[in-house]
Parts: structure tokens; C-alpha cells; sequence
């Protein structure tokens, strides 16, 4: 709703009041047609300052209103009749102005934001455009390169920026409803002419056409097949070049094609399941997020290698006291330089003091004597892990938390070497650990809901998108990314080069495909990974299951990956980013091919896609069939933001469903029956179940799996 007031004898007020962000639904939409009206026909109101009830101007279109049918006032003709009022119309802006928000705000005549407010038309984000005026109205107020720079990036600006820009007239510290009604009534009897920013001229660049196809290239290149921010700049190109009438009806269209699309479904997919992961509960129908976590004031993390820095970092920009240990003397100073850096560089970023001073060193274990919760993040090694735990367990004070960043190795083997296991969790960070969103909290069999809670809550004060996970091996993420490895391997086995596979994966919409990621994140990591679970070095299938030790091979040969300069590619020099095709890696692969009696054949971008992907996704169907998982969102969630999936698919589950489960399992059951000598292309039983009951909606698979863990 928007209520309504007269201040100051002759200031109309509008409130609008639909918490937590005033969201423009349709209530408050009909709430802002009814009270503009009554303020233009009030004779006594001069002006019109509208603002946000609870310190916030308002987040933007009600997202829960998106494929429902659209009830109440448009929003265009709404903004339109704003703008065309005779008394002039200040937009009182605190908290946030977003989306639609800003778009209401861009129809008022003035604006006023306070110093606190961030605004910005993040509607990209949801695969979707500023439509209610915002591609016509912004580029007119701030020129087309600026206004191209936040719509197609759809980025939140401080105030700050906004007055440099000149998208606001005016930054108050002050009561930000009081300034703009002492504003309102000193521009009470100016001229509107001018400030009706859709009759004003677009400023047009001379080099109009250089400018949008520089920009486009640079968005295609960025968007990686996402269609929105490419309409964006069709959509501010029509401001640029046609009338304001027309250039709306274009904004429209290009809206019309977006709405409807996919890629809109996908991103208004993750945009929710990243909301709803912080709600978790087992898929026995358990719930844990009713448990109050307990406040953490002292943290400590041990290992100070590039995860133990960048847990150290995130947890220190939080404003916790940080106690960071490591024993090797070397190693100690060298991560105490690093941490500092990483800690200017980020306040320098967000434009806040350094917090150094929350962190202190030590090379003894006995410094976190005193902690609430300490992350071990010591190397990958189970023995090394246990011998921590032990010593953490007769350390600590009663009742700290204990977490392992581990990545794969088993909760309840660490949390027996303590005693109270029920203290034990893991939190797996990504790296780099003060950047990647995602956090895995992972609970064993024996963690209590306290436990988890904390992970969890402190997760989020850092800022991290985190999903609890149960325990098995490589928990959710690194579980499902083991059989899309090995199928990247058996591609080049058959007949791929890695150019064909990473092309296909990264026209999908990753950033890097499998092989340029293994030479950025070494070789020599994978290759130690697999030695660990056990994988056979040399032989190709073991027990009739099939391996591949090409990564292994290449290892051998010294090829690292970017840092030895020389890996699935080769760079020009130690460290170089830029991958060049390597004609000894062809040699090499049609060598190994040679010498283990394999024919290589022609292997399409289609097939690659099918099977890295599907049985990744077949993988995440045995994760939810395990109860490892508490529904599809969760794994969706983890692989957007912990493993680079492209957001406009939706994430694996999401995606399969766009393609199809019919599909996934036809495809599946073809490449199984091809090569039985990989048990992981087995379709999943719960995917057959889920085809059998008709492929429904994801919102409705939670059904099937709660008759799958009925019998079992």
C-alpha cells in the first residue's frame, strides 16, 4: 500500500509500505496511482515527495508477481503519470532504489538520496531488462556509455557515484525524507519542462555506431550465451536512436522476448533457491533451522596455505577477532604479509579502514586455547587431519566448534579423534576462500543442529551462499564433478582433442572447460587427488571399472599446467594465461591411443555436452537419492556458485528438467549400454521413478523423493 500525508502545509507525502524492500506490487502499485492523484487534485499541496517506509525507497518489481496473471495498474503508465504531474514530484530515497525502484525514482523530477543508499537496475540478473523507462530514461539523464556500464552489468552504485553520475541531484547524511521535503518546497513554483527526463534529447556520441559494437563484442564475450544483457543494449541503442515513444515500444518488445524465455525461468530459479537454501532440512523432513546458532566473537584457523589466508580474510572482514596458526616459521611470515594485502586491498575495494588489527599469528597451537569456533585448513591428508583434531580436542576450551575445510575426506573419521564429536562440522570453502560465494556445511551423522546452525549463520555473516550437505565422499559438489572429469578424459581417450572438449563446455556457458581449468589449477593437484582415492596409476580399467591416467601420464612428463608453462597447452612462459594449442599433446594423445589398441573417432560438440554433463547430473540424482541433499535447489545452488555453471541454465537439476528427464535418461541409457564399463552412466533409479511419475515440475520431485526414502 502507499499512504498518504500532507507535511509542512503544503508537501504531499507518499509512504510506500509493503516490508521487507516495498516491493511494487500490485497493491502498492494501486496505492501510488490513488495517492498521486490525490495530491495533484489537493489544491493546498504545492508538491510531492514520495519515500519508503522503514528506511528503504523500495527493492523493485514483486518478484513473486513473475508468470502469475498481473493484477493492479501497470507500471509504466503509472511512472508516466508521475512524470507528467504539474507540481513537482521528489523521489526520497534511503536503503535501496532497485529495479523498478530506481525506474519509479528516474520518473520523479528530483531526487534525493541518502549517503547510505545503493541504486542500481539489476534486472539483468533475472534475464530480464529495465522496463518500465529505465533503458529509455537513464541513458537521457546520464549519457548512453554510462548508463550502457549499469544495465548491462546491472551493478549497485553508492549514492556517491549516483551524484556523480547525475542520477540524483542532492546526498543528505541527514533525515533523507526531511531534506527532500525542505527541497520540495523550494522548487515548489519552478518549471517541470526540463526535468521530465523521457522529453529530454538522448546526448548522442559521435561515434554512435563504433560505440555500441565495441560494447556488444564486449558483452557477448562477458555473457558467454546469456541473451539478457545483450538485449540491453539493443534496448538502450533504441534510446539512443529513435524517439522516446518508439524507443519504449522497443524496450517492450525486447521485454515480451525475455519474459517468456528459459534463461529468465532459470536465473528467477536461482535467484530463489539461493534464498531458500538457508531453510535446510533433511529429506527425511528433519529441520535443523529452527536450532539458534550461538554467537562466535574469537575464531581461529589453522594452516596458513591459500585456503587457510583466504578463511583468515573472510573472517576477519566480518569484524571477528582472528587468530591464524601456522608452524612452519616460513610459511607464518609469508601468509601474515599476504593476509595484510588481501585485507588493504579489500577495504580499499569497499571503501572502509583495513581491519589488521583483528588478526594475530601464532606458530603455536596453543593460541586458539580460547577460540569459539576454529577451521582447520590444513593439506588434504587424512592422517594429518586426525593428528589436528587430536590436538585441537585437547586444546580448546569446552564447547568450541571444530570445522575442517576439507574438500572430500570423511566428517565422522575427524570428529571420532575428539571428544564431542557433536562439535565437529565441515566447512568447505572455495577457493579463493575471501571471494568464491559458496560454503558446504557439512554435517556427520553425530554433528548437533547447534553446530551446524553456527556454520551456517557464520556462513552468511561472511556473505557465502552456504548449503548444508550430509557426508560422503566429496560431499555434493566435488562428488558430481568427479564423473564429469573422467568422461572429459575418456573423450580424449576416444578420439577429442582438449580444444573440442573445453569449446563445448564453454560455448555452454563455463568459463573454462575442463582442461584450461586443470592447467590453472595445476596438474599435479588432480593428479594427487586421484592417487588418493585409490585410483590405479598406470591401468586403464581395474575390477571393470574403467580409468584414465592421462592426467597422470602428463604429470610424469613435468606438464603442470600453467605453471611449468606447459600442460593440456602450452603458454608462452611460467604463469602466462594464454593458452595455445600444443601439437605435442596431439602426438602424445594418438600415441597413448596407439598403444592401448583404442581407433580414434569423430566426436561432436553434442556428445560432449551429453555426457561431462549427464552424468554429472545422474550423479546428483543418486545425491538426492541418498539423502545427501535436502532437494534439487541445493545442488543447484552449489554448482552456480562454487563451480561456475552458467546462472541462465539454472544449475544441473534445473537444466535437466529444461532438457527434459526423458532425455537425460534416453541419452544416458544409450551411453551406458556403449561403454558398461562405466557404472556411473547407469541411469539413477530415482531419475527412472521420477520419468515413470510423468517428469514432473522440479518443485514437485521433493514427492518422489519422499517415497524414495519411505523404502529405504
Amino acid at each position: 500500500m502507499a499512504q498518504y500525508t500532507r507535511v509542512s502545509g503544503s508537501v504531499g507525502l507518499i509512504s510506500l509500505r509493503n516490508p521487507p524492500v516495498n516491493a511494487l506490487s500490485s497493491v502498492v502499485r494501486q496505492g501510488i496511482v490513488d495517492t498521486v492523484k490525490r495530491a495533484l487534485s489537493d489544491p493546498e499541496v504545492k508538491s510531492v515527495v514520495i519515500c519508503g517506509h522503514n528506511g528503504i525507497f523500495c527493492g523493485g518489481a514483486d518478484i513473486k508477481e513473475f508468470g502469475t496473471t498481473m493484477s493492479g495498474p501497470p507500471l509504466v503508465p503509472m511512472i508516466h503519470a508521475v512524470e507528467a504531474a504539474d507540481k513537482p514530484v521528489v523521489a526520497a530515497i534511503e536503503g535501496l532504489a532497485l529495479g523498478g525502484g530506481l525506474e519509479l525514482a528516474l520518473g520523479c523530477h528530483y531526487r534525493i538520496a541518502h549517503s547510505k543508499a545503493r541504486l542500481g537496475l539489476p534486472e539483468v540478473s533475472l534475464g530480464l531488462l529495465p522496463a518500465a523507462g529505465g533503458t529509455q530514461r537513464l541513458p537521457r539523464l546520464i549519457g548512453v556509455p554510462a548508463a550502457l556500464d549499469l544495465i548491462t552489468t546491472g551493478r549497485h552504485i553508492t549514492a556517491a557515484e549516483a551524484l556523480t553520475l547525475g542520477i540524483v541531484d542532492q546526498v543528505t547524511d541527514q533525515n533523507t525524507v526531511d531534506a527532500a521535503v525542505k527541497f520540495a518546497l523550494s522548487v515548489a513554483e519552478q518549471s517541470l519542462d526540463a526535468r521530465r527526463i523521457s522529453t529530454n534529447p538522448c546526448p548522442r556520441p559521435s561515434d554512435l555506431d563504433a560505440l555500441f559494437e565495441g560494447v556488444m563484442q564486449k558483452v557477448r564475450q562477458t555473457a558467454r550465451g546469456a541473451i539478457a544483457p545483450v538485449a540491453c543494449v539493443q534496448a538502450v541503442r533504441a534510446a539512443a536512436t529513435l524517439p522516446y515513444t518508439q524507443g519504449m515500444e522497443r524496450e517492450q518488445e525486447l521485454m515480451a522476448t525475455l519474459f517468456n524465455s528459459g534463461q529468465a525461468r532459470a536465473l528467477q530459479y536461482c535467484f530463489f533457491a539461493q534464498r531458500a537454501v538457508g531453510r535446510w532440512s533433511m529429506p527425511s523432513g528433519a529441520r535443523w533451522d529452527t536450532s539458534k546458532p550461538r554467537p562466535i566473537r574469537k575464531a581461529a584457523v589453522i594452516g596458513l596455505g591459500t585456503m587457510g589466508r583466504g578463511i583468515t580474510v573472510a573472517l576477519a572482514q566480518t569484524g571477528l577477532f582472528v587468530v591464524a596458526v601456522e608452524t612452519q616459521e616460513k610459511q607464518l611470515m609469508e601468509a601474515k604479509q599476504a593476509v595484510s594485502g588481501m585485507l588493504e586491498r579489500g577495504a580499499k575495494r569497499r571503501g572502509v579502514a583495513p581491519v589488521l588489527n583483528l588478526v594475530s599469528y601464532s606458530s603455536n597451537l596453543q593460541a586458539v586455547a580460547d577460540a569459539d569456533l576454529v577451521i582447520e585448513a590444513v593439506f588434504e591428508d587424512m592422517a594429518l587431519k586426525k593428528k589436528v583434531f587430536q590436538q585441537l580436542s585437547a586444546v580448546c576450551k569446552p564447547g568450541t566448534f571444530l570445522c575442517t575445510n576439507t574438500s572430500a575426506l570423511d566428517i565422522d573419521h575427524l570428529a571420532s579423534q575428539t571428544r564431542s564429536p557433536e562439535l565437529v562440522v565441515g566447512m568447505h570453502f572455495f577457493a579463493p576462500a575471501h571471494v568464491m560465494k559458496l560454503l558446504e556445511v557439512v554435517y556427520g551423522p553425530r554433528s548437533s543442529p547447534e553446530a551446524v546452525a553456527t556454520a551456517m549463520h557464520l556462513g552468511k555473516k561472511m556473505g557465502k551462499v552456504s548449503v548444508a550437505v550430509g557426508n560422503c565422499r566429496g560431499f555434493v559438489g566435488n562428488r558430481m564433478l568427479k564423473p564429469y572429469l573422467e568422461q572429459a578424459f575418456f573423450l580424449l581417450e576416444e578420439g577429442a582433442t582438449p580444444e573440442l572438449v573445453d569449446q563445448a563446455l564453454e560455448e555452454f556457458g563455463f568459463a573454462m572447460g575442463v582442461f584450461r581449468m586443470s592447467d590453472l589449477s595445476g596438474l599435479d593437484v588432480g593428479s594427487k587427488i586421484r592417487k588418493a582415492s585409490g585410483q590405479p596409476a598406470s591401468n586403464r580399467v581395474q575390477q571393470g571399472h574403467r580409468y584414465s591416467p592421462l592426467g597422470d601420464l602428463l604429470c610424469e612428463q613435468g606438464r603442470f599446467g600453467q605453471k611449468t608453462g606447459r600442460g593440456w597447452y602450452q603458454y608462452d612462459k611460467p604463469g602466462s594465461q594464454v593458452a595455445r594449442s600444443d601439437p605435442w599433446v596431439h602426438c602424445f594423445l594418438e600415441e597413448y591411443r596407439a598403444r592401448h589398441g583404442l581407433v580414434a573417432r569423430r566426436i561432436d560438440h553434442q556428445e560432449v555436452l551429453e555426457r561431462c554433463l549427464y552424468s554429472l547430473i545422474n550423479e546428483g540424482f543418486r545425491i538426492l537419492e541418498d539423502g545427501i541433499a535436502a532437494g534439487p535447489g541445493d545442488i543447484d545452488a552449489i554448482y552456480v556458485f562454487g563451480y561456475g555453471w552458467p546462472r541462465y541454465r539454472g544449475g544441473p537439476m534445473f537444466y535437466a528438467g529444461m532438457v527434459g528427464l526423458e532425455r537425460v535418461l534416453e541419452r544416458l541409457e544409450h551411453y551406458h549400454q556403449a561403454h558398461p564399463d562405466v557404472p556411473y552412466l547407469q541411469p539413477c533409479g530415482l531419475l527412472r521413478r521420477l520419468v515413470a511419475s510423468g517428469s514432473p515440475p522440479i518443485h514437485k520431485w521433493s514427492e518422489v523423493i519422499r517415497k524414495v526414502h519411505s523404502q529405504l
